[in-house]
């Protein structure tokens, strides 16, 4: 009897047990499917449908970390990149040509001299900079610009070694040039990003026009491309499309349309984020010799709200992205956070808003993003580029004439 009364209560316990773990799980999973989107506005192109949940309209999530904004500079010319030195200073890119060294307490240093002739207007320019992975050994710097050339300009990547006093580049060489040459103004993409082996990646965009569109499922042509470059300018040896007849060496992935964002999380893993069309802003995951798909594959459509010509949302062969934007935030620089000044916030992803004004912060958990919460829409400013500094805070550039360098501390 004592055994049988043991093993009644036995399986009314697993009973209890699973019937209370099948419903928290139904719950975490109603809480999930039923959040309150961040995004509530009316999408630009409301006929596309997602290929799977939460690959647009995440969840909204709010900070409880308690953080402060400084304004460490002012009347910059539109600023494109900044860059953390190990010291505390920061190197900033100006547009028009000019390579800046502000201090950590916010004094503006002269232009350093030594850069090679820059192509600007429109969205060229100077652009992103970028330290060697042995800054602290070898003093060398790498930076992407617009260079004119015969018949037109494109996005070059060059070198060089900062001077002991900081005030000049010596030993200075172009190491890259993306083919073929066009003249326009558009779509340069350009964020330089150092991989954990020392490779460098760069991302370069299809130059906007619907003469050039195309080229960027073109593996002839370095646009709508991001490659995979040696610190000396060399294809790196692993690239997938080494060795295939018509192919570009440099070549990593294919099918981008204007990649301003680009970012290594702490595994290691490229992610960026495509400017793309009305109502599709794309966060890829980056993977060897993948196609993402622009512009046969998109979930935008044309400023004139026309549909993007022949494509489609999904196509075999193509990568869907991780997430995807409708409204756009017209994406620019991004920033996986890695520090101690915000324990809140490690692991997530920073993304600069140019449309609406904001700074993005996606969570994201197993490939996926499970929420996301837009910051600084007070400051109503143009965000260019974000970057952690050594001390763990976040610094920021602002785009527009008067431009502004932003320091994100915890509040004391």
């Amino acid at each position: 009897m004592k055994t049988l009364l043991r093993s009644a209560a036995y399986l009314l316990a697993c009973i209890f047990f699973l019937s209370c773990n099948d419903s928290s799980e139904t719950a975490d999973e109603k809480t999930l499917d039923n959040c309150t989107p961040l995004e509530n506005r009316e999408a630009n192109a409301p006929h596309q449908k997602p290929a799977f949940a939460g690959q647009t309209r995440a969840c909204a999530i709010s900070s409880s970390t308690n953080f402060q904004v400084q304004t460490l500079a002012k009347g910059l010319e539109q600023p494109w990149a900044v860059e953390p030195l190990p010291d505390g200073s920061l190197l900033v890119t100006e547009k028009s040509g000019r390579l800046r060294i502000i201090s950590a307490s916010g004094e503006v240093g002269a232009p350093i001299a030594g850069l090679p002739n820059v192509e600007a207007g429109g969205q060229a320019g100077l652009l992103d900079v970028a330290l060697s992975p042995n800054f602290s050994t070898d003093n060398t710097i790498f930076w992407s610009f617009t260079e004119p050339w015969a018949g037109g300009n494109g996005t070059s990547v060059a070198r060089g070694v900062l001077s002991a006093d900081r005030t000049s580049l010596g030993q200075v060489k172009t190491i890259f040039r993306a083919l073929p040459t066009y003249n326009n103004k558009m779509h340069f993409g350009s964020r330089l990003a150092f991989s954990p082996d020392g490779m460098l990646y760069v991302t370069l965009g299809e130059r906007s026009d619907l003469a050039t569109r195309p080229q960027a499922q073109h593996l002839d042509s370095h646009l709508g491309k991001i490659i995979k470059i040696t610190p000396q300018g060399a294809p790196a040896p692993d690239n997938p499309f080494i060795g295939q007849a018509g192919a570009l060496p440099e070549i990593w992935s294919v099918g981008h349309r204007n990649v301003e964002a680009a970012a290594f999380d702490a595994a290691g893993k490229l992610w960026i984020v495509d400017m793309g069309p009305q109502g599709g802003d794309e966060l890829n995951l980056i993977q060897k010799g993948k196609n993402y798909g622009w512009p046969l594959v998109t979930y935008g459509e044309e400023y004139s709200g026309s549909p993007v010509p022949n494509s489609v949302t999904q196509k075999e062969g193509f990568e869907q992205p991780v997430y995807y934007w409708d409204p756009v935030i017209a994406p620019s620089g991004a920033q996986f956070y890695s520090g101690n000044a915000f324990p809140e916030w490690r692991g997530d992803l920073f993304i600069g808003g140019l449309k609406d004004k904001r700074l993005v912060r996606l969570k994201i958990k197993d490939g996926k993003v499970t929420g996301e919460e837009h910051l600084l829409q007070d400051r109503n400013q143009r965000i260019r580029d974000v970057r952690q500094g050594p001390d763990g805070a976040l610094y920021i550039v602002t785009d527009q004439t008067n431009g502004e360098l932003w320091k994100i501390s915890p509040r004391q």
